[in-house]
């Protein structure tokens, strides 16, 4: 599959029952390998994803590879580090029939694209600071360690997202 061009395109209502179910599988793999887990999802919260238009799926021979999910603006996660220069990216999930196959690297050049079309200055993501491994992940794609954090117990974050520990990385949109 590796010689089929990446499609990055919006999810749709349609795309839904399969984005619930990469949400489960991809709390069943954190669960099974150790990892800190999602304590769940709204499924309200990923369908105003997919109607406003900042969820995304990776698309490749007409297999979803990926989903992830986009904003502009971050500040019940970032605080005084979101000024508005940024795109941020949330809730990326691999299918399972795709890991270990650089999926990740698609959604960053299409990332970084978008950012530069929009005149941002970086790409943005946040992950578990107990997961040292997903950091190394995101730092071998060029993100380096911006601050690590507690999230507020906020209504602007969905609750799989509140009181976590995270660690804030970004990526220099050159």
């Amino acid at each position: 599959m590796e010689h089929a061009p990446v499609h990055i395109i919006n999810t749709t209502p349609e795309d839904l029952p399969l984005v619930y179910w990469l949400f489960d599988q991809a709390i069943l793999y954190q669960r099974q390998h150790g990892y800190p887990a999602w304590k769940g999802y709204e499924k309200n919260a990923l369908s105003f994803e997919v109607e406003q238009l900042l969820q995304y799926k990776a698309v490749q021979y007409h297999h979803v590879l990926a989903i992830f999910s986009i904003s502009y603006s971050d500040p019940a996660t970032w605080g005084e580090w979101d000024t508005g220069n940024a795109l941020f990216l949330h809730r990326i999930i691999t299918h399972p029939q795709f890991k270990g196959q650089r999926v990740f690297g698609k959604v960053r050049e299409w990332a970084l694209q978008k950012a530069r079309e929009k005149g941002l200055d970086y790409i943005r993501i946040d992950t578990w600071t107990d997961n040292p491994a997903i950091i190394t992940f995101y730092e071998g794609y060029g993100f380096h360690v911006v601050a690590a954090r507690v999230t507020p117990d906020s209504p602007g974050l969905p609750a799989q997202n509140r009181n976590l520990r995270v660690t804030l990385m970004q990526l220099p949109v050159v």
